[in-house]
């Protein structure tokens, strides 16, 4: 028994050495070490040993088993290190290599002026407000104040779904979800910006796109006066524009207000002296606005003897169209990486 554990210890040695994988080397533990292994088949006989022998046998049978265990042990911790040695090889990396380069995306131009228009009114003390892009034609017209026979409720402006359903044309029906809500919950005054998608039945061209943005402005509140929108529209512009920014209110037109004006901005580019992105004229009109009509907020569930408010809507794609000095609408819309890069 003693020679064979010798030869069992000595074969052992030579096997553990000629083998190369993890795999290999738990296979040939379980051969010698396991229930049914090779030590394990002649530790067995020790049943016919005399009470002398077994001590002697019994202290051999561990030393071979713990010399199994730590050349095992030993040859695993080598594969390791010799698989690690040949990841580092295959995976090291020329770090005075140029990296690879990655585009960051950007927000779109039209996100941007949404996102600056945004922050300048918040900063007067507005809230958003949005609503739903089908609208009805109640909510789109009849509230505001448009008569039956105005040019935007053609069919050729406008698109229907039903004959009561549309793509809604402006965000001002906001306006009217908006103010009906606080006069339900009898929250007045109120401070909003209405930014959104808006849809019209416009053949695309350098100024015009079936699809564009708005944002509109509505204050409404006891004791709301004209010189207070004029003073509104007037830091909006100066913080949008710059300082040296000019305004000038036009009368105007708009069933929705009363009085209503449109707003020019001095001139960009040339400074108000006059050029061609005028015309000549010094002045760039950006937006229409007004004092809210009494119709409109009677149809909202306000009284307009109590309270009052300004309006206006401008167009996001015309405002970034003259801060930037874009000529062409469509070019917003294209999504081409060389152009939007440039903003």
């Amino acid at each position: 028994m003693q020679e064979k554990l010798k030869e069992l210890r000595q074969l052992a040695e030579e096997r553990i050495k000629s083998v190369e994988t993890m795999e290999d080397v738990e296979k040939l533990r379980v051969d010698l070490l396991g229930k049914k292994g090779d030590l394990t088949k002649i530790l067995k006989g020790m049943g016919q040993l005399s009470a002398e022998e077994k001590p002697i046998m019994g202290k051999l049978g561990n030393e071979v088993r713990e010399m199994i265990t730590n050349s095992v042990n030993e040859k695993k911790e080598a594969i390791k290190a010799s698989m690690l040695d040949k990841r580092l090889e295959l995976e090291k990396i020329d770090v005075t290599m140029p990296g690879k380069s990655y585009d960051i995306g950007k927000k779109h131009i039209i996100s941007k002026m949404i996102d600056e228009v945004t922050e300048i009114f918040m900063g007067m003390g507005f809230s958003i407000a949005e609503g739903p892009e089908i609208e009805t034609v109640a909510n789109n017209f009849d509230a505001l104040n448009a008569p039956k026979n105005h040019p935007s409720r053609d069919m050729s402006d406008t698109f229907y779904i039903t004959d009561d359903i549309l793509l809604r044309t402006q965000t001002s029906p906001v306006q009217v979800r908006t103010m009906r809500e606080v006069a339900k919950n009898n929250d007045l005054p109120l401070k909003i910006i209405v930014p959104g998608r808006c849809f019209r039945s416009d053949s695309p061209d350098a100024t015009h796109s079936p699809m564009f943005h708005q944002i509109e402005v509505l204050v409404v509140g006891k004791d709301i006066t004209f010189t207070q929108f004029k003073g509104t529209m007037e830091t909006f512009v100066h913080k949008l524009y710059g300082s040296d920014t000019n305004t000038k209110f036009r009368p105007h037109n708009f069933p929705f207000t009363e009085p209503s004006a449109e707003i020019d901005v001095t001139c960009f580019k040339c400074g108000g002296k006059g050029c061609p992105v005028c015309k000549g004229e010094g002045w760039i009109e950006i937006l229409g606005a007004g004092m809210v009509h009494p119709n409109v907020l009677e149809n909202c569930g306000i009284d307009p003897e109590i309270y009052s408010g300004f309006a206006a809507g401008m167009g996001v794609e015309r405002l970034a169209m003259l801060k930037y000095g874009i000529d062409d609408i469509r070019l917003m819309f294209e999504n081409d990486i060389r152009f939007l890069d440039e903003f």
